[in-house]
């Protein structure tokens, strides 16, 4: 079954996941001024991950600065959450976790079934979602979304953080909103 892109300027599907902190996240509950930012993470087992949300923490600062929150997402459980958030030295990203599967496919992310060991000799979960990033406007809708079959080629942080500075100053709407027959 290939998962169903999102649409932008369209309602996101719900999202509720425990945090490594305690708590909740709900998307929708406290909106950011500007924009959710949703990381979803293959998990703990991927080295490339770790990259990743290491560099989303070092930008956390320039994020926060434009009304942004953060949010590292997989469906890794706690411990395997953890782990991964003290991997990025998270200090500012939130980390989620228990994301099901059934929900990673309504958000347009594909899943793999995991293969043994990575290269860095942790065993992938039987079932994962590959990556994911989105940007939610505080209203619900999709403003932007981005998702990979593998976990390499991710869109960069730097390159976003540019990009929505040209949003905000220019009132760009989000594009790729056309369903109608071609």
């Amino acid at each position: 079954m290939t998962p169903t892109p999102l649409m932008p300027r369209q309602k996101v599907p719900a999202l509720n996941v425990a945090l490594t902190v305690g708590d909740r996240f709900e998307l929708g509950s406290a909106p950011a001024e500007k924009f959710d930012l949703l990381v979803f993470y293959r998990g703990m087992h991927c080295p490339i991950c770790a990259k990743y949300l290491l560099e989303l923490e070092r930008l956390a600062p320039e994020f926060e600065k434009r009304g942004i929150h953060l949010i590292a997402i997989s469906s890794d459980d706690a411990d395997r959450a953890q782990k991964m958030s003290d991997k990025a030295s998270a200090k500012v990203v939130k980390f989620g976790y228990g994301l099901e599967l059934s929900v990673a496919r309504q958000w347009g992310l594909y899943i793999s079934s995991g293969r043994g060991l990575t290269s860095s000799g942790i065993e992938e979960p039987a079932l994962f979602s590959e990556p994911g990033v989105f940007l939610v406007k505080p209203d619900g809708t999709l403003y932007y979304g981005a998702t990979q079959t593998m976990p390499f080629a991710r869109p960069q942080f730097q390159d976003l953080l540019g990009a929505i500075d040209f949003a905000i100053a220019n009132d760009y709407p989000a594009r790729g909103e056309y369903a109608e027959q071609v």
